[in-house]
């Protein structure tokens, strides 16, 4: 059976309005000459393949509201994967990523070229100042794919105040991340620990990667503001699962899978539910041993097998498990409870909490 993700040749057509929005924009960008190459390069590959699942969330809501496929839906979910690349090239600079999917992340690649021409100034400041740069062009684009998908003038303004509501506070997420990379969590119970690394999944991942494509896609629609309220529940409480799942890989994922290095969400320190449990669950030596090694930049395998081994024995991965299930179950009953979604448009949606809860990247 095919993906979820490959009904109606959705990836396939995302991939190919990618491919002609850089193509455009390149054409925009031709006459400063070839400096911005590099750029736009960066871009490319980092748009090049991926689940799409933003974009599948956004086409599949516009169908839930019983709206069918179209080339302008199509392009208009393809501003999610720009959207997407945005924040994946910032999030990379802020956790000084080597990889993303596989591949030198955008602003060491950047780096590179620097020093393989043998330009003058520091290469890896060179690389930073230009991934932001690049992260900044999908913004922009984001803007104009969703201005240009070719939906009605009036579906387009109907999610207008979703669509601008999604960016600002994923831009705020971001920020709420980075503060709870710093601010201390000595002294704080279990409850606390978790709540507050779940404040961070809600506004930097679960609602810009599920919720708000979502209701983007079935607002442009014209779908019932009572549908509209189940399918909010069904995307949070999916996305939420989808970011302890990514929590567990970021930590136990095969690298050929993921496309980072083994560990790398304990070398970047991330307080994550996972380590939230881990901190309650392991014995004072196992609590220490993490306090030690959390966040060491020049974590060696070694030490990642120590850590995992403590995260395991806590219990903190069945208790993260317990909830992803708990999530998943939730986001089908409020999905249920949507009765004004399209047959074909539920039975994608059902068959993508599995995809977005999967035990593998």
């Amino acid at each position: 059976m095919p993906s979820p993700l490959d009904q109606a040749d959705l990836r396939q057509r995302v991939q190919a309005c990618i491919d002609g929005e850089l193509v455009h924009q390149r054409e925009v960008l031709a006459e400063i000459g070839p400096d911005v190459d590099d750029l736009l390069d960066a871009i490319g590959l980092l748009l090049t393949g991926g689940k799409r699942l933003r974009a599948a969330f956004l086409y599949w809501g516009h169908r839930a509201a019983g709206r069918p496929d179209s080339d302008a839906a199509v392009r208009l979910a393809t501003s999610m994967e720009f959207f997407q690349g945005a924040a994946l090239i910032h999030d990379d600079v802020m956790d000084d990523s080597d990889t993303r999917r596989g591949m030198p992340a955008a602003h060491r690649a950047l780096a590179s070229h620097h020093t393989g021409r043998g330009w003058a100034g520091d290469a890896d400041r060179f690389g930073m100042a230009g991934a932001i740069l690049a992260g900044n062009l999908c913004l922009n684009w984001t803007e104009e794919l969703y201005a240009t998908s070719g939906l009605a003038a009036e579906d387009l303004t109907r999610a207008r105040g979703l669509f601008d509501r999604m960016r600002t506070q994923l831009m705020a997420g971001q920020f709420l991340d980075v503060v709870e990379s710093v601010r201390p969590w000595a002294g704080l119970d279990d409850s606390e620990r978790v709540a507050r690394a779940s404040r961070v999944i809600r506004y930097k991942s679960a609602k810009y990667t599920i919720e708000h494509p979502l209701l983007i896609g079935a607002t442009t629609g014209g779908l019932g503001d009572t549908d509209l309220t189940e399918l909010s529940s069904y995307g949070l409480d999916l996305g939420h699962a989808f970011q302890l799942r990514d929590d567990v890989l970021g930590v136990f994922g095969d690298p050929e899978t993921t496309g980072k290095p083994a560990g790398d969400d304990l070398r970047e320190g991330k307080r994550t539910v996972l380590v939230a449990h881990t901190l309650t669950g392991a014995s004072a030596a196992g609590r220490g041993r993490v306090e030690e090694l959390l966040g060491r930049a020049d974590l060696a395998q070694e030490h990642v097998e120590d850590l995992r081994a403590i995260i395991t024995e806590s219990g903190a991965v069945t208790a993260v498990e317990a909830e992803i299930s708990r999530l998943a179950e939730q986001s089908l009953a409020a999905l249920g409870r949507a009765t004004g979604v399209a047959a074909d448009a539920r039975a994608v949606l059902a068959d993508l909490v599995e995809i977005s809860t999967a035990r593998t990247a």
